[in-house]
């Protein structure tokens, strides 16, 4: 049975250590006028100022986690507004996200290519895809065509294929996949 073709960025599923995903999360800030959009799923990265920004595909930028929504209150209508995604360029001085940190969450994340067993443990990209306005969640796939050994460049290491019957079917494209982020900014101890 072919694997259902299904985007949606990276989704918590667990801890390394096998304990359940408590929804664990922490505010981060994103400048007002910002301008690129961030969808929940999408990883995003530190930067300097104090706030955080979506990370792109193919670099070695240090990641803090993944997004999974934003408040802040709505510049034209004074409204506080909360969304599972930012829409960009919003001049808030309040724009409040929030993200999963931990460096120790196993996501599953949607495999553009025909990953097989045989590629658990490699390091993968992510691939350039940007989020559905309408449900506001990530487009991102593990970007199959870019895999290493070095964590440049390959944000996500695979270690394991999920065990959701709809997505599972090993060496065919759109298998769910288990990874954790491999440039983990709290992991690396370094600052900006």
């Amino acid at each position: 049975m072919a694997n259902t073709a299904e985007k949606y960025g990276l989704r918590p599923v667990r801890k390394v250590d096998g304990s359940p995903f408590i929804n664990a999360q922490n505010r981060y800030r994103i400048a007002a006028n910002y301008g690129t959009p961030i969808y929940q799923g999408d990883l995003v990265k530190p930067v300097t100022g104090g706030g955080i920004e979506r990370a792109v595909a193919n670099t070695s930028d240090l990641v803090v986690g993944v997004f999974n929504g934003v408040f802040y209150t709505d510049p034209t209508t004074q409204k506080p507004t909360w969304k599972n995604y930012y829409p960009g360029t919003v001049n808030a001085s309040d724009i409040t996200a929030t993200v999963i940190d931990d460096p120790s969450v196993v996501y599953s994340i949607d495999s553009d290519g025909a990953f097989a067993v045989a590629d658990i443990f490699k390091n993968f990209a992510i691939t350039t895809a940007t989020g559905n306005t309408l449900s506001g969640i990530s487009e991102v796939q593990m970007d199959y065509s870019v895999s290493g050994l070095t964590v440049s460049g390959t944000v996500l290491q695979a270690i394991d294929i999920s065990q959701d019957t709809n997505s599972s079917t090993a060496g065919s494209a759109n298998v769910d996949v288990l990874v954790r982020i491999n440039n983990h900014f709290y992991a690396q101890g370094t600052g900006l």
